[in-house]
């Protein structure tokens, strides 16, 4: 059984940066794609970025509203997978959850996923 547990979450302004962690125990952590979704209140939970085990240019895949602030990043040493979030803007207020999943594949439907933390909140202040 996989345990995610998420870190870094916090209030911020709009225009600042936030660095989430990721933290996986009770499995092979780099044996796993890993994925950060998030939930504003009263929407649906979306795909915001999703690694391969391998990391690295080519195996990662971004949600269009990124549009180059965030950069989706792991230490399979560390069993860590980070999420460095810039030019923050009141619209990514949310709690911020990290998933893994078995497969190779970079999965943007949280259907995918297998293990899920409880997440950490991001609240970007105007």
């Amino acid at each position: 059984q996989v345990q995610l547990v998420e870190s870094g979450g916090g209030l911020v302004q709009a225009g600042g940066s936030l660095r989430l962690a990721c933290t996986a125990s009770g499995g092979t952590f780099s044996s796993y794609g890993m994925g950060w979704f998030r939930q504003a209140p009263g929407k649906a939970r979306e795909f915001v970025a999703v690694i391969r085990w391998s990391g690295g240019a080519g195996n990662v895949a971004y949600a269009d509203f990124v549009k180059g602030r965030f950069t989706v990043s792991r230490d399979n040493g560390k069993n860590t997978m980070y999420l460095q979030m810039n030019s923050l803007s009141p619209e990514d207020t949310a709690v911020y959850h990290c998933a893994a999943h078995r497969t190779p594949s970079l999965y943007r439907d949280p259907g995918s996923y297998t293990y899920w933390g409880q997440g950490t909140q991001v609240t970007v202040s105007s």
